[in-house]
């Protein structure tokens, strides 16, 4: 075995890659990349601060945004260090247990964030469809509760993964196609049976990200149906435009996360930084916009922010 696969230890060493056939690009790639993780921290640490300080913010809508942004920051900060250290230190090799670590933050907080945009979601259907109970439905230990639930439900079901590969032998040149750990990237290398992995990631989608976009979906079908029997057009456009911000949260979280998906699956002929891109789309672009939609779609956020930076109101 090759000092590619093991450690002195004997236990697997990964490499880590930058861009695949762009080397020369990649000081590029650390500019633009150190760009997002500025947005990403400066803006999800300011929504923290914004519904910390602002009185008036302390209300369900806004605690399941600042759910959103420590989970954006979670996100952020576990894929940090791997990235820096490929991209500005050229330093591609990153220890199994390292690996297995970052591997379990990361996916644990995409099943986080699965889950606080299912409890917006059910968020923005109380509050069109029964407002009258919303006060008394979303109280703050509810809030809490789902919180702590949605939490509870994602290490449950991250918790096996790194166990799971540990078990199996790695006896390849251990190369990753990204600049951090990926389960559908690691399952890829073991020279063992993986069934087993197979059937439990399977079971990890089909028990996390399936339900929660379905329920979403069905959140908005009902929402739709109550606004649709608003009589006024302009309190139809005035209800809807509070949804606004929660649906491209959705969409920039389910599109780019189907895209990888596939990528890994069928996209076997497509060139290899193609699966770098992919998985650096859905990564740090989420984290990144969904701060700048909520202050722009937000007023009170907005004029926080405005008052903040300019010592001015709107």
């Amino acid at each position: 075995m090759g000092s590619s696969s093991t450690n002195d230890t004997g236990s697997p060493v990964f490499t880590l890659t930058g861009l695949p056939g762009l080397e020369d690009s990649q000081h590029w790639m650390f500019l633009l990349l150190g760009v997002l993780y500025t947005v990403s921290i400066v803006g999800n640490s300011l929504i923290l601060f914004i519904v910390k300080e602002e009185q008036s913010l302390h209300q369900p809508m806004y605690y399941f945004l600042s759910l959103l942004s420590i989970n954006d920051l979670g996100v952020s900060l576990s894929t940090l260090p791997s990235v820096l250290a490929t991209f500005c230190f050229h330093t591609q090799e990153i220890a199994f247990d390292t690996c297995m670590a970052q591997m379990f933050f990361i996916h644990f907080f995409s099943f986080t964030e699965s889950g606080i945009l299912l409890a917006m979601s059910f968020d923005r259907y109380v509050a069109i469809c029964n407002p009258l109970r919303y006060s008394t439905i979303l109280t703050d230990a509810r809030v809490a509760q789902m919180g702590l639930f949605i939490g509870f439900r994602s290490f449950c079901v991250d918790f096996p993964m790194p166990f799971l590969l540990k078990r199996l032998p790695f006896c390849k040149a251990n190369i990753l196609s990204h600049a951090y750990c990926l389960h559908p990237d690691l399952i890829r290398l073991p020279c063992g049976d993986i069934t087993i992995n197979n059937i439990f990631g399977l079971c990890i989608v089909i028990c996390t990200f399936v339900p929660d976009s379905v329920l979403i979906l069905l959140s908005y079908i009902l929402i739709l149906r109550s606004v649709l029997a608003i009589a006024s057009q302009e309190e139809r456009l005035k209800t809807l435009n509070t949804c606004v911000s929660h649906i491209c949260a959705v969409l920039m979280f389910y599109g780019p996360m189907l895209g990888v998906s596939m990528v890994h699956r069928y996209g076997r002929y497509a060139p290899p930084y193609v699966y770098t891109l992919m998985s650096l789309v859905y990564l740090f672009v989420p984290p990144m916009l969904n701060p700048i939609i909520y202050s722009i779609k937000t007023k009170e956020i907005c004029r926080r922010l405005i008052r903040l930076f300019f010592g001015t109101k709107l």
